[in-house]
């Protein structure tokens, strides 16, 4: 007799092999939109005397664009509680390649700085869609080294991204940072539309107005205020710094009055009861100190090496890039031992290097040796190597499923603001000491050396309280935090 084949086992091998390839195409995609976040800084000067525009019409940008994710990062928990994964992943790659293709053809700024957004609105959707993704597919004794998939796509990409815009810049003209995406960009989102299938169930939400526009005043309010800070001395801003400060921080009060409303009626734009969860708040905060402390480093640096040390553009992506390489390869193996220890055995020592560099950068002056920058950067990058994969997994594991996309919403949202109020901050302490220093008549260069001082004290004074907060970390189980949570 003749069998006949089994079409349920059939159909179940079918779908385990597309949820197999779910999370390796969001990884590829969420590489590719990140690195074309950071590729931008450096070709900002060949952009600017392309399109013969100034230095702060310029930084539009990229001031844009971090504006746009942060105003729709907040929105992606409603997003991804309403509709199907392949919905929203096909609706992300879509924008982000429409935008990279109105970039490479944009014939003027205007154009330019529209598929600048249009990209933005695609990238904003990613990482959260990736991290929900996760957690909705991965056994909990798995995530940490899953999660430390993601930690590699946040670390190597922004390394990658200076140094291979340098690469190309040095060889074809800007569009090409957009030309040489752009096939990456539609492979993606061929494989995506062709293999993804839907490993979410969603529900019927309707999404509040009032909470949109007061979100995106509050978290682009803050973007916009902390990242025009840094620069306000040296580019006329639009709107000043402490007005965007001082709306967003009036608005984020509102935001937040008007979800806990809306929570009782289970309709929160982004529901806040994430926060509940004790191990998800401690570990947020960290988060928010480690990215802070990441992205003023980033920001210093390059400004260390060229303006002190003397150093050209090339050099200092170069310097930059083992440190970027070196948590990208570590990070698969701080996921293993999370799975297998838990967070603080990891997260603790990861502060505590992170400290150690942090003042060691202090002793940064203008004969350093070119060695001492780069070790120093790739040890920061140990530390922090070792801190963000507990965290985010710890953090996001911790809540129940119904909560994993709110609390994907905030990781990326704190990201955003962190980076921005990181930047601000590093770059207004060393801007206010170093021109303090030249009305005292100190060279230019002892100046700014100076003012870079200050700046890496302040940041080993942060990180250093941040060491000692690591010891409230706990290993929680999977969703079972906060207990007075209501199920969906």
């Amino acid at each position: 007799m003749t069998r006949q084949p089994d079409v349920t086992n059939s159909d179940e091998v079918a779908d385990q092999r597309a949820t197999r390839l779910v999370i390796p195409l969001l990884l590829v995609s969420a590489f590719v939109v990140i690195l074309n976040e950071t590729i931008m800084g450096v070709a900002l000067p060949a952009l600017n005397r392309d399109l013969g525009i100034s230095v702060s019409t310029g930084q539009w940008l990229t001031s844009a664009f971090m504006l746009v994710m942060a105003v729709i990062i907040p929105v992606t928990g409603f997003l991804l509680q309403r509709f199907h994964l392949r919905q929203v992943f096909i609706a992300a790659m879509t924008l982000f390649t429409l935008g990279t293709l109105i970039c490479f053809l944009a014939p003027n700024f205007t154009v330019l700085l529209l598929g600048r957004i249009v990209q933005a609105s695609g990238t904003a959707i990613m990482m959260p869609l990736l991290m929900t993704t996760i957690l909705n597919t991965v056994p909990a004794d798995r995530r940490g080294r899953v999660m430390g998939n993601i930690s590699i796509v946040m670390a190597v990409a922004p390394a990658v991204g200076p140094t291979l815009s340098g690469l190309i810049l040095s060889v074809l003209d800007w569009r090409w940072l957009f030309g040489l995406v752009l096939p990456i960009a539609l492979l993606a989102l061929g494989l995506g539309a062709a293999f993804i299938r839907n490993v979410t169930e969603p529900r019927a939400a309707r999404i509040d107005v009032l909470s949109v526009i007061v979100s995106a005043f509050a978290f682009g309010g803050l973007v916009y205020g902390f990242s025009s800070l840094g620069k306000a001395a040296d580019a006329d801003a639009a709107i000043p710094p402490w007005a965007a400060l001082l709306v967003g921080a009036v608005a984020l009060v509102l935001f937040v009055w008007r979800q806990i409303g809306l929570q009782k009626e289970d309709r929160a734009l982004l529901d806040l009861r994430v926060f509940q969860s004790r191990q998800f708040s401690i570990s947020i905060g960290l988060v928010l100190v480690s990215f802070m402390a990441l992205f003023g480093t980033i920001i210093l640096l390059p400004l260390y090496m060229q303006n002190v040390l003397g150093h050209d553009t090339l050099a200092t992506g170069l310097t930059l890039l083992p440190g970027g390489l070196v948590m990208g390869l570590l990070a698969p193996f701080v996921g293993r031992l999370y799975d297998r220890y838990g967070p603080r055995p990891l997260v603790t020592p990861g502060a505590g290097v992170v400290t150690l560099v942090m003042w060691s950068m202090t002793f940064f002056g203008t004969e350093t040796s070119l060695g001492y920058v780069v070790a120093a950067h790739m040890a920061l990058s140990v530390g922090l190597g070792l801190m963000f994969t507990p965290l985010l997994t710890g953090a996001l594991g911790s809540l129940r499923p119904s909560l994993y996309s709110y609390g994907s919403a905030v990781v990326g949202t704190v990201q955003q603001v962190a980076g921005a109020a990181g930047t601000a901050t590093f770059i207004a302490v060393m801007s206010a000491v170093a021109a303090s220093q030249l009305n005292d008549g100190a060279d230019a260069v002892v100046a700014e050396a100076g003012g870079i001082h200050m700046a890496f004290v302040l940041g080993a004074v942060i990180v250093t309280l941040a060491f000692f907060a690591t010891f409230l970390v706990r290993r929680s189980e999977a969703g079972q935090e906060p207990e007075s949570l209501p199920v969906h």
